[in-house]
C-alpha cells in the first residue's frame, strides 16, 4: 500500500507564496515544481480547484485526494501548513497501521529524532488514539544519541514524552537502545535484536537480507543529513552492517548509532517529513539536483518501497517559481 494523503475539504495544501483568489484557479507561474504544473487551492463552495499535469483528483463526500508527481522521478511531495501536515501524516499513518495488522498481524514503525514526534500529536487524539489496534505495534528508532535514556538529547526520551506515553504499545515492542553501553556495543545489540526479529519473523526480510520494516518516518537535518548519516562521512558507504555506529558526528552529540542506507532503503514505506525554512535549501538541493548526489537525503530511494515527501511551506520555499 503506498503512501497517500487524503485531505479534507477545511484542509489547505499550500503551493504557492502568493495567495490567490481563492475563486480563480492558480496560475501555472506559481506551481511549485515546474514543469510540472500542480497547484491545488480553495474555491469559495469548500471544496478544492486544481490545475496541471499529475494532479489526481477523487471527490466524495466532501473529501479530495491528492497527489503531486515530479517528472524527474520524485512521486508524492505534498506541502502543508503545519497543522495539516500533522493532520495528513496521521491519517497516513493509521491507514498503513491498519493494512499491516489485518494483513501480518504486527506494524514495525521506525522513528527518527527532531521535531518529527511533534507531527506525530495527531495519533494521540481521536479517532486514531481508539481505532489503532497499538498492541500490533512494534517501534524502533533509526538513529539514537549514545546517551542515557532519560537525557534531554535521547530519541526515545523525546518520542516516549510526546507520543509513546499517551499509546498502548507494550513495553516489550519498544526497542530503545542499551544505554549503558558504549557506542560500538549499543550498535552491535541493536544488529543482534533486529536479527532476531527478522528471524522470528516480526520484521520482514528484504530479497536482499537486510531488515523491511512496514513504515519509516524520517526527518532531515540542515545539511541534508538522515538518521545519523552526515554529509561526506565513511558510514555512507556502509553496505554490509545492519548498524553502524560513530564517534565523531559532526553536531553534538559525537557518540551516535544509526541504521544504515541498505537498510533505510529496505524499507516498505518512507515517509520524510521536513519542515522550517531552515531546510528549505537542502530540500531544493535534494530535490532540483538528480545527479550529484552529494546530500545524504539523495541517497533515499527505497528498492521495492514508496517515498513520500511531506514538506510544510517554510521547508518548500526554495521550491516555489515566480
Amino acid at each position: 500500500m503506498a503512501l497517500s494523503t487524503t485531505l479534507s475539504a477545511q484542509s489547505r495544501l499550500l503551493c504557492a507564496e502568493r495567495k490567490p483568489n481563492p475563486t480563480t484557479a492558480i496560475s501555472p507561474t506559481t506551481s511549485l515544481l515546474l514543469p510540472q504544473v500542480v497547484t491545488l487551492c480553495k474555491n469559495n463552495k469548500g471544496g478544492f480547484c486544481g490545475k496541471g499535469i499529475g494532479v489526481r483528483r477523487k471527490a466524495r463526500n466532501n473529501v479530495v485526494k491528492a497527489s503531486l508527481k515530479w517528472e524527474k522521478g520524485f512521486a508524492n511531495v505534498e506541502v502543508f501548513t503545519k497543522e495539516h501536515l500533522a493532520v495528513s501524516l496521521a491519517y497516513d499513518v493509521a491507514q498503513l497501521s491498519n493494512k499491516y495488522t489485518r494483513d501480518k498481524g504486527s506494524f514495525t514503525v521506525v522513528l527518527s529524532g527532531g521535531s518529527l514526534i511533534k507531527y506525530l500529536r495527531k495519533l494521540v487524539e481521536a479517532p486514531y488514539l481508539e481505532t489503532i489496534d497499538w498492541s500490533k505495534w512494534h517501534v524502533f528508532w533509526v538513529e539514537e544519541r549514545v546517551v542515557a535514556k532519560d537525557d534531554l538529547d535521547s530519541n526515545y526520551k523525546v518520542a516516549r514524552d510526546g507520543f509513546l506515553s499517551k499509546v498502548a504499545i507494550p513495553g516489550v515492542q519498544i526497542y530503545g537502545i542499551a544505554d549503558a553501553l558504549p557506542a560500538d556495543g549499543a550498535a552491535d545489540v541493536w544488529e543482534t535484536t533486529l536479527r532476531r526479529l527478522v528471524k522470528n519473523k516480526v520484521i520482514d526480510s528484504s530479497e536482499s537480507g537486510f531488515p523491511k520494516f512496514d513504515l519509516m518516518l524520517l526527518g532531515m537535518g540542515p545539511d541534508g543529513e538522515v538518521a545519523s548519516l552526515f554529509p561526506g562521512h565513511p558510514l555512507l558507504n556502509e553496505d554490509k552492517k545492519w548498524v553502524s555506529h560513530l564517534n565523531d558526528a559532526p553536531k553534538p552529540p559525537p557518540e551516535r548509532i544509526t541504521y544504515t542506507l541498505p537498510v533505510i532503503n529496505s524499507a516498505s514505506n518512507i515517509a520524510m517529513v521536513v519542515t522550517g525554512a531552515g531546510k528549505a535549501n537542502a530540500v531544493a538541493s535534494a530535490l532540483e539536483d538528480d545527479k550529484t548526489h552529494k546530500l545524504p537525503v539523495q541517497l533515499v530511494s527505497p528498492r521495492k518501497g514508496q517515498l513520500k515527501w511531506y514538506l510544510d511551506k517554510g521547508a518548500a520555499s526554495k521550491l516555489f517559481k515566480e
